[in-house]
């Protein structure tokens, strides 16, 4: 309705022409009502015109209804009927006329500016909204850039290496960073502040596996529909890399064919109670491990990030090497 009063007082032809229709119907029903009410009441058709024309077409229509009212009133139906004789009773009726009328037709104005003065506000709030997500995504844009330039660097630097630990160090670093860069792009939107984790798990593989040159080593995923919030997204998602690629550093070293499996499912659905199920069929974990103290920095990494997002890490031998990530979406300790 509002938004429709601000067409009508946009245009002056249909401003004046509602002021003119409500004028003459008000002045149309108080002369079919006079034979019907008792004396008084000259003002009772005319004050909703006034109201209505206020509230719809603007201030000086409003007035202008509202002083053609006066007169009518006068004229017509304060005695003597039929003249603009003023005496005391006249002089009340219409000073309480002009004091009514007056309160409405401010009140309605004083409404109509605020409202339109809360709509310049909200105009120009989301204008700047606009102009604060484009140098958002911007910004965003080309810390991801610089990112992936990084991850490039680093991977050229790996392939003038001969295979060692040091290419290996490089080759991990570089998936560590191209991850980031990838959740910088997926996630640092203001309008999307979740990440589609299955499917991030699905591409995140092949892209590791590529990464690191393991083309004799398959990957299959199996997870559960879960969004996952950007605070949960980016230690998961590392996590993640880190147990794959220690799969592909440790039980594929010598370039023989593996599997690698990664199982995401719902504990508890109540509680949103998840476990990360990551696996091989390599030769598992060496006896006496602890990632805790491992010189593996990957792994390290791992049960750092467990711990930050609440986590609980654990790992086992079973045909090969598993590690299991229990987690809450909610980040409370699970």
């Amino acid at each position: 309705m509002l938004d429709r009063t601000q067409t009508l007082r946009a245009s002056p032809a249909k401003r004046w022409l509602f002021a003119i229709v409500a004028f003459a119907l008000a002045l149309a029903a108080r002369l079919w009502l006079d034979a019907r009410l008792p004396p008084g009441f000259p003002y009772l058709t005319f004050f909703p015109a006034v109201i209505l024309t206020t509230f719809f077409v603007g201030l000086a229509p409003g007035i202008a209804v509202g002083i053609a009212s006066f007169f009518a009133a006068w004229y017509f139906f304060i005695a003597p009927a039929g003249s603009f004789e003023l005496n005391g009773p006249a002089i009340v009726a219409l000073a309480f006329f002009v004091a009514i009328v007056t309160v409405d037709v401010l009140l309605i104005h004083w409404m109509h500016v605020a409202l339109d003065r809360l709509k310049r506000e909200q105009m120009v709030s989301h204008r700047h909204a606009e102009e604060r997500d484009v140098l958002f995504k911007e910004m965003q844009h080309r810390v991801s850039n610089n990112l992936a330039v990084v991850s490039a660097l680093l991977n050229a630097q790996k392939r003038a290496l001969p295979e060692g630990e040091a290419a290996t160090a490089l080759a991990q670093a570089a998936t560590r960073v191209n991850l980031v860069a990838r959740m910088q792009r997926d996630l640092y939107d203001p309008a999307h502040q979740t990440l589609d984790f299955p499917a991030y798990l699905k591409a995140l593989g092949p892209d590791i596996l590529e990464a690191m040159d393991a083309r004799h080593v398959t990957y299959h995923a199996d997870v559960a529909a879960i969004d996952v919030s950007s605070d949960m997204a980016v230690p998961l998602g590392l996590i993640a890399t880190e147990l794959i690629s220690n799969s592909i550093e440790h039980a594929f070293a010598d370039k023989r064919q593996g599997r690698i499996d990664v199982e995401l499912s719902e504990v508890d659905a109540a509680s949103g109670s998840y476990l990360l199920r990551v696996s091989d069929d390599g030769p598992g974990w060496p006896e006496a491990f602890k990632p805790d103290t491992s010189r593996n920095l990957g792994m390290r990494i791992v049960v750092s990030l467990a711990q930050q997002i609440g986590g609980q890490f654990s790992y086992h031998n079973d045909g090969g090497a598993v590690s299991s990530l229990a987690f809450r979406i909610d980040g409370r300790k699970a």
